[in-house]
């Protein structure tokens, strides 16, 4: 862990150096003719100084806008991933997750109908979450040691992308992970979710981890909901879909409750 996080703060110290060296070039070129200037008085030598300053702020303003097109480019793609494997790989984790929620109540009719102020303010409403018994939480627990894979992924495309959060709550993930697949090797016939209630370190982080996987879903609809519309409803409807299939005792008026 402290290697992987290493190289990300490394990449991004990297172009430190550099760019401060370039800058100083540059700001010891203006000083050196302003010296001249309060040497000699003669007046060309101010014009000579500022020059180095102009082409500074220029590279700066450009550099800055390099990077902000970059980073915008890069989370764009990150969209477009996260919409492959939430349709895929991560599907079933988050059936099973909204599944066996108590409070907030969120369907998936619901998200798919909602105003982009209604998935906001249901956002809202996941920041407490409560869910229906610790029986219901364990298959949720179990889908995300399946998802190992998934997470080892994110992991290694947050390093690409110098995406430190992202990097830094995959580990907060992956540790859960091992902590979880290591009980189970040791214990097969238990529920995890009961040895966590034993301890509250561990049962905050079952709840941490689980009730933010239904923000990062819901703060994912919201973000197609505003820049991918369609790409949203398309989503949305496979989740309904594959709710419909899993949870058929779950519907209610028409409408697919997980």
């Amino acid at each position: 862990m402290q290697r992987l996080s290493g190289k990300i703060r490394n990449t991004a110290l990297m172009k430190i150096p550099k760019n401060t060296g370039f800058y100083i070039v540059f700001i010891a070129a203006s000083l050196f003719f302003l010296l001249i200037q309060y040497m000699t008085h003669l007046e060309f030598m101010m014009h000579l100084a500022a020059i180095p300053l102009e082409i500074l702020v220029g590279i700066f303003i450009v550099e800055r806008f390099l990077e902000r097109r970059e980073k915008k480019e890069k989370r764009r793609m990150l969209m477009f991933i996260k919409s492959y494997l939430f349709r895929s790989e991560m599907l079933n984790l988050f059936i099973a997750n909204f599944n066996a929620l108590k409070f907030p109540a969120i369907t998936m009719v619901k998200i798919k109908n909602a105003t982009l102020e209604e998935l906001k303010q249901m956002r809202e409403e996941a920041n407490t979450i409560e869910y229906k018994s610790p029986e219901t939480m364990e298959p949720v627990i179990m889908e995300y040691v399946k998802a190992e894979h998934v997470w080892h992924n994110f992991r290694e495309r947050a390093i690409t992308y110098n995406f430190e959060e992202i990097f830094q709550d995959m580990i907060y993930i992956l540790h859960f992970v091992y902590d979880v697949k290591l009980f189970k090797n040791n214990n097969p016939d238990n529920l995890f979710i009961y040895e966590a209630e034993k301890k509250v370190l561990i049962m905050e982080k079952v709840k941490k981890i689980l009730g933010g996987g239904i923000r990062k879903f819901l703060d994912y609809a919201i973000e197609l909901k505003e820049k991918q519309p369609d790409m949203f409803y398309d989503l949305i409807s496979d989740y309904e879909l594959s709710s419909q299939i899993r949870f058929p005792q779950n519907e209610d008026r028409g409408q697919t409750k997980i």
